[in-house]
């Protein structure tokens, strides 16, 4: 990738990072993930979209969030990530990076003139940890790359390492909160008949994570609108309506539909419906609806369609069918 200019380097600094490291042998470092993959994990956490460009560069000495000509940049050295992942014993450790620069894209930080401040170092600490909890990671592993830092009391731009391991925390246990009580929601069921559809259509199999939300109660007008799907269900050979699909991370090739019933069903090449859950409504403001399966595991799902089980981590993702 062609290297920005070198006035990049000027124009990102207020927004560095800054942190001055010891690194380990090379003997202790680990593979990490694309950037690119985790820029995708991180949107899909806070349910947004990377409005801005991800571009490696050595003309950083770190990473940074910068605007240039009205159009947004999140630069990073990548030799920068791979030390500080050796320094922190964790992949991680990069990730927190990333996501603590997108914190200041994303809260609009680099809109601003004037450069770094505290206290927005500080949010962008918080959305780190927040977005690494939502992602799995333990509270430990998100305040790797911080905990490296040498605690030199802060600066007029950044703060120490004390208030910022803090806001990283913070985040983390505002994002655990959120986990911990979908895991206690009550789960009524409110599942209403099979309404057999008139003409069955073969629905078309999807092949790839699609991040389109669904409605799980359409309105009458949306129903007309969109496009009828129907499988046969097993049981009855009725002619099942199909009104959204759920795709799993871990086999996104098997199809799994919601009815108009809020049955959950598994579609098989002859277009078969076998009935394999239900979703219901919870009282639960952050995950308002749940899944629960024919063993009565349940997955828990927000109002834009994600999907997370137990441990918090996102499994699927709900969107119409397609």
């Amino acid at each position: 990738m062609t290297l920005l200019p070198r006035f990049f380097r000027r124009l990102a600094a207020p927004l560095l990072l800054a942190l001055p490291i010891g690194f380990t042998s090379a003997a202790q470092a680990q593979t990490a993930p694309a950037p690119t993959d985790v820029i995708r994990e991180i949107t899909d956490a806070v349910g947004l979209k990377a409005r801005f460009e991800l571009r490696a560069t050595r003309d950083v000495d770190n990473a940074a969030a910068v605007v240039y000509n009205g159009k947004r940049f999140l630069l990073y050295n990548p030799d920068f990530l791979n030390d500080i992942n050796r320094a922190g014993h964790t992949d991680w450790a990069g990730i927190s990076i990333l996501a603590h620069e997108m914190g200041h894209h994303l809260n609009g930080h680099t809109l601003r003139a004037g450069g770094s401040q505290p206290a927005d170092e500080l949010e962008a600490d918080e959305f780190s940890g927040f977005v690494l909890r939502k992602l799995g990671a333990s509270l430990a592993q998100a305040q790797a790359a911080m905990a490296t830092v040498p605690d030199d009391g802060g600066s007029a731009t950044h703060p120490g390492r004390a208030p910022r391991l803090l806001a990283i925390g913070q985040g983390w246990q505002r994002a655990n909160g959120q986990i911990v009580a979908s895991a206690r929601s009550a789960a009524p069921s409110a599942a209403p008949a099979v309404v057999a559809a008139s003409r069955p259509q073969a629905p078309v199999r999807a092949t790839s994570y699609n991040n389109s939300s669904v409605s799980l109660f359409p309105t009458e007008e949306a129903d007309r609108d969109a496009r009828e799907m129907v499988a046969i269900n097993q049981a009855n050979g009725n002619a099942v309506k199909l009104v959204g699909q759920l795709t799993f991370r871990n086999d996104p090739s098997r199809r799994y539909y919601l009815t108009n019933a809020l049955k959950v069903v598994r579609v098989d090449d002859e277009d078969n419906a076998e009935e394999v859950g239900r979703i219901t409504r919870t009282t639960n403001e952050t995950f308002p609806f749940v899944l629960t399966d024919t063993q009565q595991r349940r997955l828990f799902i927000t109002a834009r369609g994600d999907v997370y089980d137990k441990a918090g981590q996102r499994v699927a993702k709900l969107h119409d069918p397609s």
